[in-house]
């Protein structure tokens, strides 16, 4: 097996994200699912995007954040997804290159536009994502480019294309390609409700396919359909090499190698905005895992990126987080 020249390849919805503040009576008027993300088409789109104050937009989608994030720290990334030969797909192009993020997919031709999330933060720094797939759904197993997923030490993957058929189909043909290739094979749930739409299918996948899991708190009970946080925890021990398990304000659990870790927040002044939380805590993780940390210090890595994101909006760091590889070195404070 040749040795590997990338850390990480992440797959994902290649989207640009929207991102605006908005009050509770904006979601209760719209009819938003508050903290959750929510399929949307084109027109309700168009609706809500007119109907939002006026946000911040930057090339997003949950595993593109991760690499961004990985690149910052001095990781050897790549990325694939689908955007369209339109405005914001070479944006986001231009945005992803530019970062330090090797990405080469061919983008759509078939007219279809690049996808975009509407970001709506409220005042208690949840974020409500309605997303419009567009060109990203495109992502097909022919996107899949089998020498680039073998040069990765893991390839990582989103949990959101588990939606479009093709994408699934996409997503299988890397882990299958992985694996042949002595490779990791990653996966962050994402989200809770598509947990919930496709629970048996992904549990499969997980207990059979999956190295390196993240979830959050609501994903994992969603996985196993408990109440029982530590049921859970029992339960995708037994199937995953190493699972991290974020918790929101009361820190993250890292387990696997017959040890488990209790990892604290970061210290912040404030928590202005949770969006990326996850992909950030995903990317200082992997940085560490492929640079042979322990997996505390992976942990304490990925709660300093996280900590990073939150204190500030957007989904992108605004500090050299190649700093937090030193720091994370150190214990957290409680």
């Amino acid at each position: 097996m040749a040795d590997a020249t990338l850390d990480v390849i992440g797959i994902g919805n290649a989207i640009v994200d929207v991102i605006a503040q908005a009050e509770d009576s904006f979601l209760i008027e719209h009819a938003l699912n508050k903290g959750a993300m929510t399929l949307i088409d084109a027109e309700r789109a168009e609706t809500l995007y007119c109907a939002m104050e006026a946000g911040v937009e930057v090339s997003g989608g949950s595993a593109a954040n991760s690499m961004v994030g990985m690149a910052m720290m001095g990781g050897e990334v790549g990325y694939i997804g689908k955007v369209s030969e339109d405005t914001l797909g070479k944006v986001f192009s231009h945005d992803m290159v530019s970062a330090g993020v090797c990405y080469e997919s061919a983008p759509s031709v078939t007219g279809t536009s690049t996808a975009r999330c509407l970001v709506l933060v409220t005042e208690d720094a949840q974020r409500t994502m309605n997303t419009y797939l567009g060109a990203c759904i495109e992502l097909g197993p022919e996107d899949i480019d089998e020498a680039f997923i073998a040069s990765a030490q893991v390839t990582y993957l989103e949990g959101y294309l588990w939606d479009p058929p093709e994408a699934k189909e996409a997503f299988r043909k890397a882990q299958n390609v992985a694996k042949a290739n002595g490779r990791r094979v990653s996966l962050s749930l994402s989200d809770p409700f598509c947990v919930k739409r496709h629970c048996e299918e992904l549990r499969d996948f997980v207990e059979n396919h999956v190295d390196i899991l993240f979830a959050n708190q609501d994903e994992i009970l969603s996985l196993y359909e408990t109440d029982d946080f530590d049921d859970a925890l029992q339960h995708i021990t037994r199937h995953c090499e190493i699972v991290a398990l974020t918790r929101g304000a009361q820190g993250a659990v890292v387990a696997g190698r017959g040890e488990v870790h209790f990892v604290n927040t970061a210290p912040i002044a404030r928590v202005m905005d949770t969006t990326g939380a996850g992909d950030l805590f995903a990317a200082g993780f992997l940085y560490g895992f492929t640079h042979d940390f322990d997996l505390a210090r992976c942990g304490r890595l990925g709660a300093l990126a996280a900590g990073e994101i939150i204190s500030h909006f957007g989904a992108r760091p605004e500090m050299d987080i190649s700093q937090l590889v030193e720091a994370s070195a150190q214990p957290l404070s409680g």
